[in-house]
């Protein structure tokens, strides 16, 4: 008996699952939400705060084809890898045009790793009240890490070191000013390209970031998680 039959006659019927869109935000809250960023980035502006975008993006072995112009009867092709791999992922924390601090796994960044991370950045935003009497603002998203107990259970910490958290409304990327560099690596740095292993992506993404850095003009480095610390990047 076939597996569709064997539950239709249990009141179940054999169907191919649909795949929806994906929700969208509540209006009122997303509205509301972007009416803070926009105070905060007016703040920014006016040399009253630092803001600062936190995100994750993933690589792999293998990338898609894409397109490019040849001629007539031609075929370009890329040879893949023996294998898919594991997925590279890259946790940024972007000030726009002029700092870039990162951190490589593969796999998903834990909730540790975070805090770690965020520890880092606490103390970092300390020095910077000290100095220039500004509070530092990270803009993230509600990727259930970033809203986890632990997380949660830091921030008060975090703020007595004038580090404060601003969660986006959901399904917002496109308020994450760190979605331009993440585009900007994976359609002109990465795309088309294939690695016999996790260490070439990685030198890669990192050859990626060197490159948007001098580009771009903004100070990169990279979080050493072992030690956890602050490492130039170059």
């Amino acid at each position: 008996m076939r597996e569709s039959e064997r539950f239709s006659k249990k009141g179940r019927k054999w169907k191919r699952t649909k795949v929806s869109p994906r929700p969208h935000p509540n209006p009122k809250h997303k509205a509301a939400k972007k009416a803070d960023l926009e105070m905060l980035r007016h703040e920014e502006a006016t040399g009253t705060l630092r803001l600062k975008y936190l995100d994750e993006a993933g690589f792999s072995l293998w990338s898609s084809g894409g397109y490019s112009y040849l001629k007539v009867g031609k075929q370009k092709s890329i040879p893949q890898s023996k294998k898919r791999g594991k997925r590279l992922n890259i946790l940024g924390i972007y000030e726009a045009k002029k700092s870039f601090n990162y951190a490589l796994a593969l796999g998903s960044f834990k909730k540790d790793s975070l805090i770690k991370i965020l520890d880092v950045e606490a103390q970092e935003a300390e020095k910077y009240l000290a100095k220039r009497g500004m509070n530092t603002v990270i803009i993230l998203d509600n990727y259930s890490v970033h809203k986890s107990h632990q997380v949660k259970a830091k921030e008060k910490a975090w703020q007595a070191q004038g580090l404060y958290l601003f969660f986006l409304p959901t399904y917002s990327p496109e308020l994450n000013l760190i979605e331009g560099e993440w585009h900007q690596i994976k359609a002109h740095e990465i795309s088309g390209r294939m690695f016999e292993d996790e260490y070439d992506l990685a030198l890669a993404v990192k050859e990626s970031l060197n490159n948007r850095s001098e580009k771009v003009g903004y100070h990169l480095q990279q979080f050493n998680l072992n030690s956890i610390s602050l490492n130039v990047g170059k």
